[in-house]
């Protein structure tokens, strides 16, 4: 735990990228902890919210993107042989499976609010062949989402950002099920703008 702590306080935004690559292809890091402690950071002033923002957005695209091409260059044999190395377990891959026959691709938009899932789901993705342009609709889209969704916690809890590190596997279905109908909403919001729109011309 103290590591990812270091790394932040040595090398800053360059530092947060790197974690949430590594987080996202597969590495042991708290991710959902380290989003909310990076919000902290952020209202005591220590970082800048739109800077922490947008490095802990591109290092989790780079580490979803990795595993997608991991996926389609080494399909699944690499996946079931090398995966325990990278904490993968055998039950995580089915388990993703299952969900991906649930979901489609709206799996990959909301991966990242699974713990184990999201290490995986793009991998899945690009041994099934999804275009990319599909993967990184949804991905890229549930990247922003999960990364905004930590780091205002952190930012609104202040000093009390562990308090996610408790409560998120409890309330874990409870904060997909929100973030999912936000995105909904948002969805027919600026869809019906859009429509408005284009009538009024």
């Amino acid at each position: 735990m103290e590591s990812w702590y270091e790394l932040i306080g040595q090398h800053g935004y360059i530092g947060i990228f790197l974690l949430l690559t590594l987080g996202i292809v597969g590495l042991p890091i708290p991710d959902e902890v380290l989003l909310a402690y990076l919000g902290y950071l952020t209202s005591i002033g220590t970082m800048v919210f739109s800077f922490t923002f947008l490095a802990a957005f591109l290092g989790s695209a780079c580490g979803i993107t990795i595993n997608y091409f991991l996926g389609v260059k080494l399909g699944e044999p690499f996946l079931r042989k090398y995966g325990p190395r990278f904490f993968i377990k055998e039950h995580m891959i089915r388990r993703t499976n299952r969900l991906f026959d649930q979901y489609g691709s709206a799996l990959l938009f909301i991966c990242y609010f699974i713990p184990g899932v999201r290490h995986i789901a793009a991998y899945i993705a690009g041994i099934t062949k999804f275009s990319y342009k599909r993967f990184a609709l949804f991905a890229y889209t549930g990247a922003t989402v999960w990364v905004l969704t930590f780091l205002g916690i952190g930012n609104r809890l202040g000093r009390n950002w562990e308090v996610i590190s408790k409560y998120f596997s409890k309330y874990m279905w409870v904060v997909i099920g929100i973030v999912c109908v936000a995105a909904v909403g948002l969805v027919i919001y600026f869809y019906r703008r859009r429509h408005s729109r284009s009538s009024s011309i």
